[in-house]
């Protein structure tokens, strides 16, 4: 297969660290950027010499020369973007959340198989060495049957006040949208994506509603702010596993924490301090073991980068999707339920 065309829509932060997994990509490249900014896409073109840009979201995904769509646009455009992408038989990698509804995902989903193009959601967090490294261990039964999981992402003024985050009609959601999706991902990679069958929580504004709220991202937070900057949740699934979620932006916290747990019949995992704890039930000891052993899956790339390689490279060998749209839906499905059960008071079945 020749090298792959990438065109990139949204060229922000986010798309700006994709960059690098592009650049070194031995099976894509990027070549052209879109953005409702042209002074901003011209810039990205020249500063990561591309070949050009656009205004128009839309010339990039009609162009025949292109095959790939790196979707890094504020969330409540992924869907028509990456539908009519796919229609035009384009791959698409997308940044996170995939979509902002189940339903949306499922509609994806299906321009999918009928295109036959893959829809890759860009979970960077799973590309992290020291993830990998646990992973490992879990999928070497150190752990046993995962019968609990805890995933939290708390941050103190650190709301990103800009129209893209706080409106829902451009987010969709506060943190659970921006950072939730992470740690629910990686929780749910490690158990081995479970089927949610309920949830119950809250997912409210609270510190942001103060008068003279602040965020150390932005300065002052909108008074119209209408998204969440806390939510908290307890998932149950198919098979008897559990998991609580607690996600904030701008909670009175001591720092910034952002952690999974799991808990095993033989043992569990400190995940972000890459620790495994397991006993010997016949000599009646507890051993705490902190791995030491990192192996980057794509040297020298970043994780927001390696996602981009790993996505070209299972298009150009005909792999697996590295993190298929049926597992975006699982996440999204809780999230959504989470937003009901907050708005109904009630347990929300999935």
């Amino acid at each position: 297969m020749s090298t792959m065309k990438v065109g990139v829509i949204g060229v922000g932060g986010i798309a700006t660290s994709h960059m690098g997994g592009w650049a070194a990509s031995e099976h894509a490249e990027a070549v052209a950027a879109a953005d409702l900014n042209g002074d901003v896409a011209q810039r990205f073109a020249e500063t990561h010499g591309l070949s050009r840009s656009t205004t128009d979201a839309m010339e990039l995904i009609a162009d025949a020369d292109l095959d790939i769509i790196d979707l890094c646009t504020p969330t409540n455009h992924h869907t028509q973007l990456t539908i009519a992408a796919l229609e035009t038989g384009k791959h698409v990698i997308c940044e996170k959340p995939l979509a902002p509804t189940p339903d949306e995902i499922r509609a994806i989903m299906a321009a999918s198989e009928k295109s036959g193009k893959l829809v890759m959601t860009a979970m960077n967090q799973r590309y992290d060495a020291k993830h990998l490294a646990v992973k490992r261990e879990v999928e070497a039964g150190r752990l046993g049957e995962i019968y609990y999981g805890r995933a939290w992402w708390l941050r103190r003024s650190q709301l990103p006040a800009r129209p893209g985050f706080v409106y829902k009609k451009n987010s969709a959601g506060g943190p659970c949208i921006d950072i939730g999706v992470h740690v629910l991902d990686l929780a749910m990679w490690y158990m081995d994506h479970p089927k949610p069958v309920s949830v119950s929580g809250t997912a409210g504004k609270f510190v942001a509603g103060v008068e003279g709220a602040f965020s150390d991202w932005g300065g002052d937070v909108p008074m119209d702010m209408d998204v969440e900057d806390f939510a908290v949740g307890l998932v149950r699934f198919e098979n008897g596993a559990t998991l609580t979620v607690e996600v904030s932006w701008l909670m009175h916290h001591p720092t910034e924490q952002q952690a999974v747990w799991l808990y095993g019949t033989l043992g569990g995992s400190e995940v972000h301090e890459s620790m495994v704890y397991t006993s010997d039930n016949q000599l009646k000891q507890r051993y705490d073991q902190r791995l030491t052993k990192f192996v980057d899956p794509f040297p020298g790339v970043n994780s927001q980068g390696a996602k981009c390689m790993d996505f070209a490279k299972a298009i150009a060998e005909g792999a697996p999707n590295p993190v298929p749209p049926e597992q975006a839906l699982s996440v999204m499905s809780i999230l959504d339920g989470l937003y009901q059960s907050h708005a109904t008071g009630a347990e929300v079945r999935l």
